[in-house]
């Protein structure tokens, strides 16, 4: 079967973020295949792929919905894609990024970027060690995170000590946290910037009341009583959510773009916000699952979904150009 003959693979695991994408395809009458990342097997011996190209929707968050195993198991699939000559929106680089906070933090001080000062602990008897160095309150925020889950604030080194002594820290799926200096953000808000193809998309002012919100930093996500990780920008102006567009200055969104191309983000958001102490840019999220908000028509003013399809097909095009 040719390229041109075969469907694109959505890769996805959240059973309701891409209704919006699977509608755009629809419309278009674009040929595709909804790939369960939840429930998944792939042959490694095969050198030719079902899919002209793949998109990797994977969530961060899936371990929440008891679909951890499927984070892992993303990686091997699209090294797997990558080494058969499949294009993969949202690769294993990205995917390395999304996945990893500790990651990130890293991708930006080598940007010479500022983000909250932190440090990486992979034991929670550390945890007193890393705070020792940072100002209180702070925040411990597991490394593969999503929805705002795993974040924990302690406003005292004595209760982050008694929580630590008492065995309450959960440091996630892979035993790796952030332990990191709780901002303020300028305000009451913080800036959620999509790219599409390593360039500006649109931005937001997401705002938050300091109650329904952990802004640690962390994902600007509302944290349940019991996270669910089904919440998430998608949801917002439904559940109240201020949200309003907005154009960052052109410095920011040049240091957006920067982060997307090394990071090798097809499609996804950088979130930073104004530490209201110091009046510094903090970039604190590279996320490259963009949910994209709700109701985007109205909140942004068109519909990222036909920019994202549009996208799409301009990947088909220049493959259907190298194999012609």
């Amino acid at each position: 079967m040719s390229d041109q003959q075969k469907p694109i693979g959505i890769y996805y695991e959240h059973p309701d973020w891409f209704k919006p994408l699977f509608a755009e395809l629809d419309s278009r009458g674009i040929a595709y295949e909804r790939i369960d990342a939840a429930h998944h097997l792939y042959d490694p011996s095969e050198t030719e792929s079902p899919y002209a190209l793949v998109v990797n929707r994977m969530s961060s968050s899936a371990y929440l919905r008891g679909n951890g195993q499927g984070i892992f198991h993303t990686a091997g699939f699209l090294t797997h894609l990558e080494r058969i000559g499949v294009r993969v929106i949202n690769g294993t680089v990205a995917t390395a990024i999304e996945t990893n906070k500790a990651r990130q933090l890293s991708l930006l001080a080598s940007l010479g970027l500022s983000f909250p000062n932190s440090r990486v602990v992979n034991h929670i008897s550390q945890i007193p060690k890393a705070a020792a160095d940072l100002r209180f309150p702070l925040v411990v925020k597991v490394n593969i995170g999503g929805a705002g889950a795993g974040i924990v604030r302690f406003d005292t080194p004595e209760g982050l000590q008694a929580a630590v002594d008492a065995g309450q820290i959960d440091l996630g799926i892979d035993q790796t946290a952030l332990v990191q200096e709780y901002v303020q953000p300028r305000g009451g808000h913080i800036v959620r910037v999509e790219t599409l193809n390593g360039k500006f998309l649109y931005a937001m002012k997401v705002f938050t009341t300091g109650e329904s919100f952990n802004l640690c930093p962390a994902e600007i996500c509302a944290i349940p009583e019991q996270p669910t990780a089904d919440f998430c920008l998608t949801e917002a102006p439904k559940k109240g959510i201020q949200v309003e567009a907005y154009t960052p200055p052109a410095a920011i969104i040049a240091d957006v773009e920067r982060i997307a191309e090394t990071a090798r983000i097809d499609v996804g958001g950088v979130e930073y916000l104004i530490d209201d102490r110091t009046g510094e840019v903090l970039f604190y999220d590279i996320n490259a699952l963009s949910n994209f908000v709700a109701d985007a028509v109205n909140v942004v003013g068109f519909n990222p979904y036909a920019r994202f399809v549009d996208y799409l097909d301009t990947q088909l095009e220049a493959m259907d150009t190298v194999h012609a």
